[in-house]
């Protein structure tokens, strides 16, 4: 979701890492290094593989802070969207046995799984509480209410909003990567 303005956080960010200070990655790693090896863990399905993955990301962070463009989103979905890119490249390369349209579905399947993972940490709690009732616990919406505390129109409508930010999981593939520079994010320019 692209936002005229990014939070000040993110802006400040960027111009440190833009200047070389170390403490500022020391942040963003604290801040976003247990998303990124989630999702990293949950492409490659390998904790050294998504260990070593983190710490590709942290450097590509450090290296290119530039190429974060805020009108594209948020600082945290930018990295995200890298370490999604840097976790498909790993397995691709390590998937080369298969057919190049087996290794495709293999990293689309896994990538909208972790955006997946993504959405739903990254949804309000109160969406992933209803969703955690009626999909694993096996709730209906009246139960998930009561359980809950809010009424059944708003049980159901925490539902579809959950459901909806959910689907865009399975309709956004995995962008190819862009003319950019090697490494670029895929889909996102330099700011300027």
């Amino acid at each position: 979701m692209a936002q005229d303005t990014p939070p000040r956080w993110d802006r400040k960010m960027q111009q440190r890492l833009a200047r070389g200070e170390a403490a500022a990655l020391g942040e963003l790693y604290d801040r976003f290094a247990a998303m990124v090896h989630g999702l990293a863990h949950r492409v490659l399905d390998d904790e050294p593989a998504a260990d070593r993955t983190t710490r590709a990301v942290f450097l590509h962070l450090w290296e290119h802070p530039g190429e974060w463009n805020p009108q594209d989103g948020s600082l945290r979905s930018w990295i995200a969207a890298v370490t999604q890119r840097l976790a498909a490249d790993v397995l691709r390369e390590r998937q080369r046995d298969g057919t190049p349209e087996q290794v495709e579905e293999k990293v689309r399947t896994a990538s909208a799984a972790a955006r997946a993972d993504y959405i739903v940490n990254s949804m309000p709690a109160s969406l992933r509480a209803a969703l955690e009732l009626a999909y694993f616990q096996r709730r209906d919406y009246r139960q998930t209410a009561e359980r809950l505390g809010v009424t059944e129109d708003e049980a159901r409508r925490r539902l579809r909003l959950g459901l909806q930010l959910l689907s865009s999981a399975a309709a956004r593939s995995l962008p190819a990567r862009s003319g950019g520079p090697p490494g670029a994010a895929p889909g996102l320019g330099r700011a300027g």
